[in-house]
């Protein structure tokens, strides 16, 4: 368990590890509302895999716990979502914007550090096509973070 979210409720920190899957999910199904981008689906499980090695050391623990049932809960987050249509995609909006909330709840240097590798997750996850994602996470240009 992360130090860091001990003062957290229990759904707060189920949904803050959540937040890799959801961003997946969303900047996969961002062109397509029948299925999910096979690609950006694989590059989003290896990238949550290797996230555990390649983090900020503040950050090894959450990405630990995130690719514990990351695959799975991509999985059940694409049936929840699924057809991504606008209903759909606002219930997702949503649960991001939740996340950003509850990573404000945090101490400020491990919150900052959290957004820019979410932020970095996301744009290396829609790599493989562009999205409009950032904007529904970041939808204020933030110097270092969006440009």
């Amino acid at each position: 368990m992360i130090t860091q979210f001990e003062k957290l409720a229990n759904e707060e920190r189920d949904l803050l590890y959540q937040a890799p899957v959801l961003v997946s999910v969303l900047a996969s199904s961002s062109f397509n509302k029948t299925e999910i981008n096979p690609s950006q689906k694989a590059d989003a499980i290896k990238l949550a895999h290797l996230k555990t090695f390649t983090a900020k050391p503040l950050l090894l623990n959450y990405y630990a716990e995130v690719e514990k049932g990351f695959k799975a809960a991509f999985e059940t987050a694409i049936q929840k979502y699924f057809p991504f249509d606008e209903a759909k995609r606002s219930e997702l909006k949503k649960e991001l914007e939740n996340i950003h909330i509850i990573i404000k709840k945090l101490d400020k240097e491990y919150a900052d550090v959290l957004s820019k590798s979410l932020e970095n997750y996301t744009k290396h996850v829609k790599a493989a096509s562009h999205s409009v994602f950032q904007d529904f996470i970041f939808p204020i240009p933030i110097k270092g973070l969006t440009y």
